[in-house]
């Protein structure tokens, strides 16, 4: 991998991470179009370090809030019933969903689930399931009225986007506008509960590739998860203003316009549905 690709797909990162357009996606279409290869699960995974990082910047205050209620709680000190020590054992319990799946399917999401062809027909059947559920949302529920049942749904989403094309932001915030959240309440339940499954998974990923018999390109992995750092605290600010006041109507009708536009680069043989990782 070169440096300029590697600064292009951890702009890519950043600005996909954390909208409902599903970052994976965009990663391996974009890669393709450096030397026809797909960067691969591993490299996927590793760069949302990056992007996990600025969620735990930008909600530093709230997570070491989270953190402490929850540990007073384990220790007495703390009632457990607390709204904060509540919500890290919320998140918590929505982790095992995608823990245990990414685990039992962890050799078809490397390989078979990255065929572009069911990143295209996700991109678009998703992008019809959160147009439906945003339009059909009622936006009255705050986080704090969460429970665990809802909490266990949430969990069930995120690991839908062990798919590339479902988009983990997309798949929980659905979810959570069927349930009735607000936009900003299930967004921010999305991006908590993301952190344990995304930094577990880039952890395990860097393991693996660190005993790669074939050195990784450092550098550009480096750089690129940088990259998508800086870009990613950028859009997570940018996206809670926005869903306060408008509809995901734009994200929808990019979704099915990527998807048909995948499909179309597929026919034509510019893209391959299982390029060489």
């Amino acid at each position: 991998m070169g440096w300029f690709e590697a600064l292009v797909l951890g702009v890519v990162q950043g600005l996909t991470e954390f909208l409902p357009i599903s970052s994976s996606a965009h990663q391996s279409i974009v890669g393709q179009f450096f030397g026809g290869q797909d960067v691969g699960a591993a490299f996927t995974a590793i760069t949302q370090l990056g992007t996990e990082a600025a969620v735990v910047l930008y909600f530093r205050r709230d997570i070491a809030r989270i953190i402490s209620r929850w540990v007073g709680s384990l220790a007495g000190r703390v009632p457990k019933d607390d709204p904060d020590a509540r919500m890290g054992w919320l998140v918590i319990i929505g982790s095992v969903p995608i823990v245990v799946l990414g685990l039992l399917f962890q050799d078809a999401i490397d390989s078979a689930l990255r065929n572009l062809w069911i990143t295209a027909a996700m991109l678009g059947g998703f992008g019809v399931v959160i147009g439906v559920a945003d339009r059909l949302a009622r936006n009255a529920r705050p986080l704090t009225s969460l429970t665990w049942g809802h909490g266990v749904l949430f969990g069930l989403a995120q690991s839908l986007a062990l798919v590339p094309g479902v988009s983990r932001s997309g798949a929980t915030i659905s979810m959570g506008l069927a349930l009735g959240y607000t936009r900003e309440a299930a967004a921010r339940y999305s991006f908590l509960l993301a952190i344990p499954a995304v930094v577990g998974s880039g952890v395990f990923k860097l393991a693996d590739v660190a005993g790669d018999p074939v050195p990784p390109a450092w550098g550009p992995i480096l750089l690129a998860t940088v990259i998508s750092f800086v870009v990613g605290y950028a859009v997570i600010a940018w996206l809670l203003r926005y869903i306060s006041t408008h509809t995901f109507l734009p994200f929808v009708v990019y979704r099915i316009g990527l998807a048909l536009l995948v499909a179309a680069l597929l026919l034509a043989g510019v893209l391959e549905p299982l390029p060489q990782g």
